[in-house]
């Protein structure tokens, strides 16, 4: 029997992932959007490209969220996109009463379901959705680090002239502004990223012009878009955590977890590393951070918190 994955929202974003599990044939998709006939289109397209991609999986669209009935994963990208010159934290009211009402309808249709959040502010945004929701926080998780770290990666592999395939980094805390890249556990095919620095192979001050490229990176695709919000690179970063939890690959990854003391947080969506499994996030790494790392992160996990409360208080 098939996996079901259903995904709310099916601009682009949502368009990507379907095409992208269809591919890997992962499950059957559902695509659920309230505008009339778009996931229906959208379903009805990407089913007639599998003659031609030779996969295997139902595709379908509808307006009703009863169609998330049974579902293995939920994948939610709905809510307003940024427009340029917004943050993701001027999204909040709306997004906020969207979520909420997305969450019930998982808590009435599928709430065994492993859900993803893509929709921002990224970290308030899940933690509505767990709570209105009411499914366990271990199977409730957000999709940013993977994106943020990708973005990382790649203005690094293009700095250093090397394959992105040797590059490991990750970004921890908030997806915002207030992002920790952690530059300490960046390696190059296992060499610190020190060593390249040393030998003059890049300098600090080029990478620190990194770090704030990757902080401002959906930004910088806002602006040259205009009128949309990057989709590519979330939906592969979202389709790395069905796969890993579908296919129980226990990679571990960035995501937005739900921390009861880990780094000293409790009760709040952070992102940190996680190991994502069959059971949803089976163990969150816990990383001995120097006091500058430490300093960083407790000032993203503050900015995640007041912006969870402000959208607590919303409901």
């Amino acid at each position: 029997m098939r996996k079901k994955i259903s995904l709310v929202g099916a601009g682009n974003i949502g368009g990507v992932l379907a095409q992208l599990i269809a591919l890997k044939e992962l499950g059957d998709v559902t695509l659920i959007d309230i505008a009339k006939g778009m996931p229906q289109g959208k379903a009805l397209d990407l089913s007639q490209s599998s003659a031609v991609e030779l996969f295997d999986v139902k595709i379908e669209g509808s307006n009703n969220y009863v169609s998330l009935k049974n579902s293995d994963v939920v994948v939610i990208t709905a809510g307003i996109p940024r427009l340029p010159g917004m943050s993701r934290d001027d999204l909040l009211e709306t997004n906020t009463k969207i979520i909420s009402n997305i969450g019930k309808s998982i808590n009435k249709y599928c709430p065994n379901a492993f859900v993803i959040c893509i929709t921002n502010p990224l970290d308030a945004m899940v933690s509505i959705l767990q709570s209105s929701s009411k499914i366990k926080k271990n199977m409730c998780v957000g999709m940013a680090g993977i994106l943020d770290s990708s973005r990382l990666k790649y203005f690094l592999s293009n700095e250093l002239n090397v394959s992105i395939k040797n590059i490991e980094t990750f970004v921890l805390g908030g997806h915002g502004d207030t992002m920790v890249p952690l530059m300490r556990y960046t390696t190059i095919s296992g060499i610190p990223i020190q060593e390249f620095i040393k030998n003059k192979i890049i300098t600090q001050k080029k990478l620190n012009g990194i770090l704030k490229r990757t902080r401002n990176g959906g930004g910088e695709i806002n602006k040259l878009l205009k009128k949309g919000t990057a989709f590519y690179a979330p939906a592969s970063s979202a389709v790395q955590m069905i796969e890993s939890f579908l296919k129980d690959k226990k990679m571990i990854l960035p995501c937005a977890a739900h921390l009861s003391g880990e780094y000293g947080v409790k009760g709040l969506y952070v992102g940190v590393p996680v190991i994502i499994g069959k059971k949803g996030v089976e163990k969150i790494i816990e990383l001995k951070l120097t006091p500058n790392e430490k300093r960083e992160f407790n000032n993203s996990v503050q900015a995640v918190r007041e912006l969870t409360n402000i959208a607590s208080k919303l409901l």
